[in-house]
């Protein structure tokens, strides 16, 4: 018994040492190199006056790291920079002399770089960053600062006094070659304030300002963008009113219209809507100038359209449009029993506020093209942007309508219609309490055949907040696709929606909205209520750059 346990022991030990030994002898396993990681930065790319800071996290196999800087998105390269460190400060001595721009957006990538070439990493896009603007004692240009032909440059009035404006074609990057200069006398130097002439239509512009006897020393600068030619006030098809100040000189000018006529209104000045009916082709427009107050059409019921009217155009161009009375006033009211047919309706630059509605037609009155562009819509009654109110076949319509590059705030009823309309397209535009609480945003009540957009509707790069809780009630749901539209095809795109954003329940617009907001309408914008301030107040806004009225987006 002794010698077979001896056996089964000695036999377990050969086996035991045989295993290691065959483990011994396999090929130890290696992996083939492959090249590195791109590079990722540990925080955002960020900019101290005209330097820029790129803080990448460490690659430990990276023995240094190829950085590019481009203005151009890459199509040029200004500066390559080889470094050893992840982390790099773009300054005048890293680039020998030579300092990045000021106020400029620049685009970084990055590449990082092991002992052999081969396992190089790919090429890393790290994303765009603007230098700080150039500490100056001139004023950003707001939009009532150029005209076509002229600017306003405004500073503050501190340290040495500003003596020289020269003006530079915009590639002039380094400020070497001016167009044209200017004195400052010692009376616009006391105000901060001087009107820069000589200036060619739809041009950019740098405009710097200096200080010094013979204008030695910048003191900042800045683009301006100079406007569209204004109209011409000598041009035989204007009515010329801008040295009038007479309430009723409008209603006086459109009945002495020639059809296609253009009336020039002063700036600032308030007058009256016409009394008597339309029935030309008519523009109405404010002159250019400096004032931030617009010229001002005013009434205290309506404008009609004469009865069998066949019109072309009416445009109302940089004015604002007001009413007295929220629930008694229209721009246009007509109610005519003979056809009646507008080609095109067109607010453009426009402020339209406190009226029942904008435009009301019934019975056999008919706008083909009806469109309100770079506007601002606010206090509007029970009905709305537009209303078509009359039943049956044959009765007044609005066929396509386009709202663009606008914002709509305190709108109980936004849309409706008794009649088909042939297309609704709303592009870059910011709403919010488009809606009344309970109320209804797009309404085609005509009855089967008569209530449908045919060629559907169109919501893009825009973003929406919540229904107007007009009656203080806590709730801030309206009713989408309100009646209707059971044919009509939806297309949603790049918009969002507020957290406070809501549908009244089965009243929902399919894939509305496209994408979502998680933060509530005071979160996003800097005074949307009172102030009607829609910039963006949440940096971290996924559309800031390319969703809403382009008036209040971010700028790169």
């Amino acid at each position: 018994m002794k010698i077979l346990n001896f056996n089964i022991y000695g036999l377990f030990l050969a086996l035991i040492a045989g295993i290691l030994l065959m483990s011994g002898c396999k090929d130890e396993e290696t992996y083939a190199k492959t090249r590195l990681f791109r590079p990722v930065l540990n925080e955002e790319l960020t900019a101290e006056l005209n330097t820029i800071i790129v803080n990448m996290g460490n690659i430990k196999e990276a023995a240094s790291y190829t950085i590019e800087v481009s203005r151009d998105t890459f199509t040029t390269i200004d500066y390559t920079i080889e470094t050893d460190t992840s982390y790099v400060v773009i300054n005048e001595e890293l680039l020998n002399g030579d300092p990045l721009l000021w106020n400029t957006l620049y685009q970084v990538r990055a590449t990082a770089h092991a002992a052999s070439p081969e396992f190089d990493s790919k090429v890393s896009d790290l994303g765009n960053v603007r230098t700080e603007r150039f500490p100056s004692i001139l004023n950003i240009p707001g939009v009532n600062d150029v005209i076509d032909v002229a600017a306003r440059v405004t500073w503050q009035v501190l340290g040495a006094p500003v003596t020289k404006i020269r003006t530079f074609a915009p590639d002039d990057l380094k400020l070497t070659t001016p167009l044209a200069e200017y004195d400052v006398s010692e009376e616009d130097q006391a105000a901060g304030e001087t009107i820069v002439t000589g200036l060619e239509p739809e041009t950019a512009y740098q405009i710097a300002i200096y200080s010094g006897a013979s204008g030695e020393t910048l003191r900042g600068w800045e683009n301006y963008l100079t406007l569209e030619k204004g109209v011409d006030p000598d041009d035989p098809n204007v009515i010329n009113l801008t040295d009038s100040e007479d309430p009723d000189a409008v209603g006086a000018a459109v009945m002495a219209a020639a059809d296609g006529n253009i009336i020039l209104l002063k700036k600032g000045v308030l007058y009256n809507f016409p009394s008597e009916n339309l029935t030309k082709s008519i523009t109405i427009r404010g002159a250019y100038g400096f004032g931030t107050q617009k010229a001002i059409l005013f009434t205290t019921g309506n404008w009609n359209i004469e009865n069998g009217a066949t019109i072309g155009h009416i445009r109302f161009i940089d004015l604002e449009l007001r009413g007295e009375d929220i629930g008694g006033d229209y721009v246009f009211n007509p109610n005519n029993d003979m056809t009646t047919t507008v080609e095109e309706l067109t607010f453009d630059n426009c402020i339209i506020n406190n009226f029942r509605g904008i435009i009301r037609v019934r019975t056999s009155v008919y706008i083909k093209n009806y469109t309100i562009n770079n506007s601002i819509v606010h206090h509007i009654g029970g009905y709305g942007i537009f209303t078509a109110d009359t039943d049956g076949d044959g009765g007044a319509a609005i066929d396509n309508i386009t709202l663009s590059n606008s914002t709509f705030s305190k709108v109980n009823t936004f849309m409706q219609s008794r009649q088909n309309s042939q297309s609704l397209v709303i592009d870059a535009c910011t709403l919010n309490e488009e809606t009344v609480t309970g109320g209804r945003l797009f309404r085609w009540r005509g009855g089967d055949g008569f209530n449908n957009v045919i060629n559907g509707i169109s919501i893009t790069n825009s973003v929406w907040g919540h229904g107007w809780d007009e009656g203080e009630t806590g709730a801030y749901d309206f009713r989408g696709k309100a009646e209707g539209l059971d044919n009509t095809s939806f297309t949603i795109v790049n918009t969002y929606a507020t957290s406070d954003f809501s549908f009244t329940p089965d009243y929902e617009i399919p894939g509305f909205p496209a994408l979502n907001y998680s933060g509530t309408a005071a979160d996003l914008w800097v005074d949307p209520y009172e102030g009607l301030n829609f910039n963006f107040k949440d940096s971290g806004f996924a559309g800031k750059y390319d969703a809403g009225d382009p008036r209040w987006r971010a700028k790169l």
